[in-house]
């Protein structure tokens, strides 16, 4: 999920700053961003505060943010059409900060946002959504026509920024409650609704099911949490790290796995007395992952997609075709961001043990290395504080 003028992207007539208002800045509204220039070139810069677009926006003063794996496949190039959409619709690209993560302070409104006010504390959803349209009207909320859907730090600067506009304010952004800490407030951006939308929900995870997720990063821990609120018999992790196991064993999981040291499919297939697991979460998006997914789902069972793949893997359909499954891929919607929240506030779902980094904005190239590094730095997320 910019800057040298007013956000761009949905509004690109209005990119520019009229030469009058330019005379007027001053040091006051200039901000410290992260910004990404094309594969592997982002830089921690000054840029000019965003302001209102449309009378549907707020600009939030943000008071923490995060780094998604998104994010770093963007920083690698693995986003092309960030810099193509922009040369297209207004000429030229000159950055975008990235982000869409984060908690913040709500400092202007528009004219037209009716549920917030100025000095309201938020959480700024990763999906922008208009709420009208055909695609929002059947909660398909990251597909929104009207300029929705996922767009900040994407196709509009993002939340990595001293302040960041948030179009579609009245049902993009969620009131923060007092009993809700700073952590599992910004895991409730993204990473949470996440596993538990694509992962959880579209694995139809059920009271009793075996369940095998392939992936303990953020999103894939956040699919452990998530897991354990349907109940399932079995709960197998698998990854190479086994920092991560350690740590998603401390979550809930029944058995984990390490695929580098031993072979995961055979081990899963043990676990279930050869049968293969009832859902299966492929959280990394790599062609190994998607393999061993493939090979562990049981006849009737459903493999649901959580990772965001740069290339195409080898879908083996003729082994596939006759087990009777479901097989699902999707970006979130953030609809059960509310319900979630509630299961964070009564203590049920302990999002806030995804966070292991505590980290300052003004030390953004060093929290991107350490994100980047995630193995050696023992890291899952980073709550970055403004």
């Amino acid at each position: 999920m910019f800057r040298k003028a007013v956000s761009r992207g949905i509004f690109p007539s209005r990119r520019l700053l009229s030469s009058s208002i330019r005379r007027k800045s001053n040091q006051t509204n200039i901000m410290k961003a992260m910004v990404y220039y094309g594969a592997n070139d982002i830089k921690f810069e000054d840029r000019e505060q965003p302001q209102i677009l449309s009378s549907t926006d707020a600009i939030i003063k943000m008071t923490h943010t995060s780094i998604c794996g998104t994010d770093l496949g963007i920083w690698k190039g693995k986003n092309p059409e960030i810099e193509q959409t922009a040369q297209t619709k207004e000429g030229s690209f000159n950055g975008r900060i990235l982000g869409h993560e984060g908690i913040g302070i709500i400092d202007e409104v528009g004219d037209a946002v009716h549920n917030f006010k100025k000095g309201d504390r938020v959480i700024v959803s990763c999906i922008s959504r208009c709420g009208t349209c055909e695609n929002c009207a059947k909660s398909l909320y990251s597909h929104c026509t009207n300029g929705g859907g996922w767009i900040l730090g994407y196709m509009i600067d993002g939340t990595q920024a001293e302040y960041v506009r948030t179009p579609f304010a009245d049902t993009s952004l969620y009131s923060v409650p007092e009993n809700l800490s700073d952590e599992a407030a910004v895991m409730l951006s993204d990473a949470l609704p996440t596993a538990h939308e694509i992962g959880v929900q579209m694995g139809n995870v059920k009271p009793g099911d075996t369940v095998a997720i392939v992936g303990a990063g953020p999103v894939g821990m956040g699919c452990v949490l998530t897991s354990q609120l349907y109940s399932p018999s079995l709960l197998i992790v698998v990854d190479i790290d086994d920092n991560r196991l350690a740590m998603a064993k401390e979550m809930g999981s029944t058995h984990t796995i390490n695929s580098a040291k031993e072979d995961a499919v055979s081990k899963i297939l043990e676990y279930t007395n050869g049968r293969g697991v009832d859902c299966v979460m492929e959280a990394v998006g790599a062609q190994a992952t998607w393999d061993i997914c493939q090979r562990v789902i049981k006849e009737g069972g459903h493999l649901a997609n959580v990772g965001v793949h740069g290339k195409p893997v080898n879908f083996e359909i003729d082994k596939l075709w006759i087990k009777n499954l479901t097989i699902t891929s999707g970006l979130v919607n953030t609809n059960t961001t509310g319900m979630l929240m509630k299961s964070c506030c009564s203590g049920k779902l302990k999002s806030e043990r995804l966070v292991t980094h505590h980290c300052n904005f003004g030390e953004m190239s060093g929290n991107y290395n350490i994100f980047k590094h995630a193995a050696e730095e023992k890291a899952m997320k980073l709550l970055i504080t403004f």
